[in-house]
């Protein structure tokens, strides 16, 4: 792009090749996961694949919206999941779609925590604050959750390192472990939201053991060169 002067090409970063990890990226205009609320019964539907191949360039880089990692993960009817074959199976289409046009996508895992839309559980059993979704009448209410005991926090990171896997062998090329936003991983590094007395309470050491056991199952199952961490995002 020529300058005003005309004196040679702008250099704009933005539009700039960025060397990410393995993969060379074209430019730095990244799709951000949005939320879209189509995956009926949580699994992936056909239009996903225009959605995201329409959103798509060569070396460009795409997240895909937040799937969630279990039964009891969503915040938001009809997101996705990456938990069944069913969804794998869906997904693969979408990703097949994305890679055609030279594209990379990540797969973003996701677990709402006290904020689920099912049986919520959490590091805590004190309820979120009600949530004005678009104006004053119109206000999510959160019930209680259950507080997870010791012994069955490996499995909801077991749950994360399973659907990471489940990303690889559908196609993505990495995956995004969501960590920020009040979901389930920022919850347990909130000290006023956890209030746990056991080895995941208490320091910011022991609050930040769930995201650091997340994050090394993870990388331990597909590679660091395919995980992200979004845990302390610029807003």
């Amino acid at each position: 792009m020529e300058n005003k002067s005309g004196e040679g090409k702008q250099h704009i970063p933005l539009l700039c090749p960025y060397e990410m990890g393995n993969f060379q990226l074209s430019h730095r205009v990244v799709l951000a996961p949005l939320t879209r609320q189509r995956s009926y019964g949580n699994v992936p539907q056909p239009h996903a694949i225009l959605y995201y191949s329409q959103r798509t360039t060569k070396g460009g880089l795409l997240i895909a919206e937040g799937c969630g990692i279990s039964d009891t993960a969503h915040g938001c009817k009809d997101t996705s999941g990456i938990w069944t074959y069913e969804q794998v199976e869906a997904w693969k289409p979408v990703v097949s779609a994305v890679h055609a046009k030279g594209g990379i996508v990540f797969c973003q895992l996701w677990h709402t925590g006290r904020v689920s839309s099912r049986a919520p559980i959490s590091c805590t059993n004190k309820p979120a604050k009600p949530l004005i979704c678009s104006d004053v009448r119109d206000v999510a209410q959160f019930p209680s959750p259950r507080q997870l005991r010791t012994d069955e926090i490996p499995q909801i990171v077991n749950n994360f390192r399973l659907a990471a896997r489940n990303a690889i062998e559908t196609g993505f090329d990495g995956v995004e472990i969501h960590g920020a936003h009040g979901c389930l991983i920022d919850q347990f590094m909130k000290d006023k939201v956890n209030d746990r007395t056991d080895q995941y309470g208490g320091s910011l050491e022991n609050c930040c053991g769930f995201a650091l056991e997340i994050v090394e199952a993870v990388v331990n199952e597909i590679g660091a060169d395919k995980s992200r961490n979004k845990a302390f995002p610029i807003c």
